[in-house]
């Protein structure tokens, strides 16, 4: 069993937010294997489906981004999903805006959802697709990553950056990759 967690924050008016780019996965991770839902449950909107016989999750905590915690960890407890079987997608304002990194484990980095996750799952050893949402110095942080993506962003997220996204999810749902097989495939490009 899996559970894919986008992270980001509810309403529509953090629809097409950087903070909001993991939904985003999400959405086209959803549409691509045509899960089941959206159901409400464990504090967030999730979906289910069947890949390769596995049950899979997909997951976007309505609690906000600083408390994803709660959420992730209600529904990983229920249906007892290991820390290894849990992957995370988020915005990361230290990668360049477009390109993604996987990580296995690691600490927060200063992004306060991945803080509240590795607090409630007492563990830093999940896996981590980091969505880069760039840095602009001249803009306080928590504008910047609660500012919406400009319009040549959106082309670039929706025919590049998503599509990257949810075929590594692909892979790694299908293919039945280990995550740290695909990390080096991928990071090493």
């Amino acid at each position: 069993m899996k559970l894919i967690v986008g992270l980001g924050n509810p309403g529509g008016e953090y629809q097409l937010t950087r903070h909001n780019v993991g939904f985003l996965a999400v959405d086209k991770l959803v549409a691509k294997y045509q899960a089941q839902g959206p159901k409400q449950g464990f504090d967030g909107i999730y979906w289910e489906t069947k890949i390769n016989g596995e049950k899979v999750f997909f997951l976007q905590p309505q609690t906000y981004m600083n408390l994803s915690g709660k959420s992730v960890g209600a529904m990983q407890h229920f249906f007892k999903i290991s820390a290894s079987d849990l992957l995370i997608i988020y915005d990361d304002k230290d990668i360049e805006f477009g390109k993604i990194k996987l990580r296995p484990t690691g600490s927060s980095a200063g992004h306060n959802g991945i803080k509240d996750l590795i607090n409630k799952l007492g563990t830093e050893h999940f896996c981590r697709i980091k969505i880069g949402i760039g840095n602009n110095k001249l803009i306080a942080m928590h504008n910047w990553v609660l500012g919406k993506f400009s319009p040549q962003e959106l082309v670039t997220l929706e025919t590049e950056v998503l599509v990257k996204t949810t075929e590594l999810v692909g892979k790694y749902l299908e293919q039945n990759i280990s995550f740290e097989k695909l990390m080096s495939e991928y990071n090493g490009k």
